[in-house]
């Protein structure tokens, strides 16, 4: 096959992998569901949300960490699913479901932040049809990161610079500006410990965990990293520190400037879909205001762009392993990049963008816990047990205590926000159809070696 004489070129240093992780974590999220996490928890107490998912994030990333300086290829969590679990085993079945659930989950993600950005363009052009551009942008995505692996490292500092432009601007404005009475104004009992308090906390965390998520994307182009044992965990560890400073910071700046009270309400309002662009309204005007909606989409543009380079390298691992497609394991000969992967991903995304914004973020999260993080947090600790002699370049600080809260974070998380059982219940029906698919195909793969 023409993949195993083809090899993906290393050409992504640290500033690159840091690129990588930090534009798919900014990307628009932070931009779009300030209001949700404010709503969820009632008030200027949603910085909790920022604050504990930055916790989680960095335990989490700490996983990441040692299982990428460990096994160093491409696919991520899916190379580590399948030495974890077994190769032959349940690790092949494991690994099939997390390539099944991704099916599902990648397209929607990146389709999320080209909704979002199309969201941010209505703000300039109260006419546009949101759809429309949001699937103009999958494919311009698309064209871009049909690129081998030096151009994708140029492209996503460039983008990078972009993302952080942005959210200094923004963090400046409300600084310069801040009401010390506007952001801290809480609401009577808002630290009261009742289920009402916890449930409202489950779902920010639920919300900060989406926007935090991309600290691991450098994880699934590790085979094209620059030494991946020593720049993985830097690129994770910087990546979750410096972002979450910034949420922090951005969330604060904001309701010093724009009551909270106006940001409950923002179901209502068109001020949910683009809060930073009346923040910066309200503030400089209309230029001003203009400006930073064009770099906010700038920025979504890079989140989607990092996803799509991350992704289509799963696929392209899974195929070249022989547990998917044999299609998706074509490497473009000049470029050395999956091409049929990346073409595949990008159409996905587009079709997706018609999906609605805030019916996917739930959804997302909630399967790729069960059928992801949640797996891979106890996978690693079964990897210490079963594997004490695997070279482990980069080791978990204070283990296992970072695997712990992770694994209990995941759990929080799947019970704990409003709407919880339903979703639960989406990403359950998936994983019962990709076992089904699994059995459906090893029975037919044994009657066709049977007839041999």
């Amino acid at each position: 096959m023409e993949h195993a004489n083809i090899e993906l070129r290393r050409g992504i240093g640290l500033r690159g992998a840091i690129a990588l992780n930090m534009t798919d974590m900014i990307g628009v999220g932070p931009f779009i569901t300030l209001p949700l996490i404010v709503q969820a928890m009632g008030g200027p107490q949603a910085l909790i949300g920022w604050v504990a998912g930055a916790g989680f994030a960095l335990c989490d990333g700490l996983v990441w960490a040692e299982l990428g300086a460990a096994m160093p290829a491409a696919g991520g969590t899916y190379h580590y699913l399948r030495e974890i679990y077994g190769r032959e085993s349940w690790g092949k079945f494991i690994s099939f479901l997390f390539l099944w659930q991704m099916l599902f989950s990648a397209p929607l993600l990146m389709a999320s932040g080209c909704i979002g950005m199309a969201l941010y363009a209505t703000y300039l052009w109260p006419g546009l049809h949101a759809a429309w551009l949001a699937m103009a942008a999958s494919l311009v995505a698309l064209a871009l990161a049909y690129r081998q692996s030096t151009w994708i490292s140029r492209i996503s500092q460039w983008l990078w610079a972009g993302v952080l432009l942005t959210v200094a601007l923004v963090i400046v404005a409300g600084v310069t500006h801040f009401n010390p009475q506007r952001a801290f104004a809480l609401p009577p009992h808002a630290f009261q410990f009742s289920s009402g308090f916890f449930i409202g906390l489950g779902s920010a965390m639920l919300i900060a965990t989406y926007d935090y998520w991309g600290y691991e994307n450098a994880n699934f182009v590790a085979s094209e990293i620059i030494h991946p044992e020593r720049n993985l965990p830097r690129a994770i560890l910087i990546s979750i520190v410096v972002v979450g400073a910034l949420y922090t910071v951005m969330n604060i700046s904001v309701l010093g400037v724009i009551p909270w009270q106006e940001l409950t309400a923002a179901g209502q309002h068109p001020i949910q879909s683009f809060v930073v662009s009346v923040f910066m309204e309200r503030l400089y005007g209309a230029t001003a205001a203009a400006v930073v909606t064009v770099l906010i989409i700038w920025t979504a543009f890079a989140s989607v762009f990092s996803l799509l380079v991350g992704y289509s390298r799963v696929l392209y691992a899974a195929a070249a392993d022989g547990n998917f497609l044999s299609a998706f394991a074509h490497l473009n000969s000049d470029g050395r990049f999956p091409d049929v992967a990346l073409v595949a991903l990008g159409l996905a995304t587009a079709a997706c963008c018609w999906v609605p914004l805030e019916a996917v973020i739930t959804a997302l999260v909630v399967i790729s816990v069960l059928l992801k993080y949640l797996l891979q947090a106890v996978g690693l600790i079964l990897l210490r047990r079963r594997r004490p002699d695997l070279p482990r370049p980069f080791r978990m600080p204070a283990y296992p205590a970072p695997a712990i809260v992770a694994i209990a974070g995941f759990l929080f998380l799947l019970f704990a926000p409003a709407g919880a059982a339903r979703e639960l219940g989406y990403a359950l029906l998936i994983l019962a159809a990709g076992a089904a698919v699994y059995y459906l195909r090893g029975r037919l793969d044994s009657r066709a070696r049977a007839r041999l």
